[in-house]
């Protein structure tokens, strides 16, 4: 029960924490202190990212054309910073007509998904979930 308690931080502090582990993927888990979580998320993040990039696969915009460029679009931006880099890892741009093109695609959006699911793990941490709440009281 004491571990369960030790592991809920000021809810302030998961905020910040949760806006620097969006913008630089593992940023929000080393400021928590959890450098081995911190390194195996910017890694993969970045993994993910950078080789969906150079594959030259495609980046969504905020002005899309239908529902699904806006799913990619929210896909896309969860990279942080590596999604406003994008033009300076990749200058060549996009080209998805080829396989690998539409591959690097699907590894960027992996990414950026890879990246919210760590956002929300510092918020769970930052705010405790429901059962470390009623174990709590």
């Amino acid at each position: 029960m004491a571990e369960t308690q030790k592991s809920s931080i000021n809810p302030a502090l998961a905020l910040v924490a949760a806006a620097a582990g969006w913008f630089v993927p593992g940023l929000g888990h080393a400021l928590l202190g959890k450098w081995g979580k911190a390194m195996v998320y910017f890694f993969a993040v970045a993994l993910l990212a950078v080789v969906g990039l150079r594959m030259r696969g495609n980046v969504f915009s905020s002005n899309a054309a239908d529902a699904f460029d806006m799913l990619g679009f929210f896909a896309d931006i969860g990279n942080g910073i590596f999604y406003f880099l994008a033009g300076a890892i990749n200058p060549a741009g996009a080209n998805v007509a080829i396989a690998a093109g539409d591959y690097g695609t699907r590894l960027f959006a992996t990414a950026g998904v890879l990246n919210f699911l760590c956002v929300l793990e510092l918020l769970q941490i930052g705010f405790g979930s429901r059962e470390e709440r009623r174990t709590a009281a």
